[in-house]
């Protein structure tokens, strides 16, 4: 898209100096125009009706026919200059909001992540502390088994003692 602009701008500045030159023509145009007024208004004044005066006046003719194309011409390019003109400002404006969208977007998504980070941190901060309760309980039910089973050893043992005090009484 940039280099759509530049490209355009580029053609802008070319038919900006194209029309600078036309411009520089018609005055140079303009300037023979009133010299050859003044010639031919000389001419008429001296030889009334000379075949020379037809010459000079089909030479103006041209000359002012010449001078309405180049003007009709600059108005041409005037209005293909402004249209130029308008469609790189809308190109412009486009590529400008559509940095400024994806500007907020990447806000949103950064924001997102962060909050995102911040619930895994939580998360992790928990699951910690539930494995250390998981730890704990685990220490104690193994003291526990540990307990009973040295109980149960100890009830297996007076059990047999018992029975065995039976069988001597």
């Amino acid at each position: 898209m940039e280099a759509d602009v530049s490209e355009m701008r580029n053609e802008l500045k070319s038919r900006d100096s194209l029309w600078r030159r036309i411009q520089l023509e018609c005055q140079k145009l303009y300037t023979e125009l009133l010299k050859i007024k003044e010639y031919k208004d000389m001419q008429e004044s001296q030889i009334k009706h000379q075949s020379s005066h037809v010459q000079i006046t089909e030479q103006l003719e041209n000359k002012n026919t010449e001078l309405l194309v180049f003007a009709e011409r600059q108005e041409h390019q005037e209005e293909e200059l402004n249209k130029i003109r308008n469609h790189v400002y809308r190109e412009e404006q486009s590529h400008c909001s559509e940095q400024e969208r994806m500007k907020t977007e990447i806000s949103d998504l950064t924001e997102e992540l962060h909050q995102k980070e911040i619930t895994i941190a939580t998360i992790m901060e928990k699951a910690g502390l539930l494995e250390r309760q998981l730890k704990m309980e685990l220490e104690t039910k193994h003291k526990l088994l540990t307990k009973q089973q040295l109980l149960e050893f100890l009830y297996q043992v007076i059990k047999s003692e018992n029975t065995h005090l039976k069988d001597m009484v």
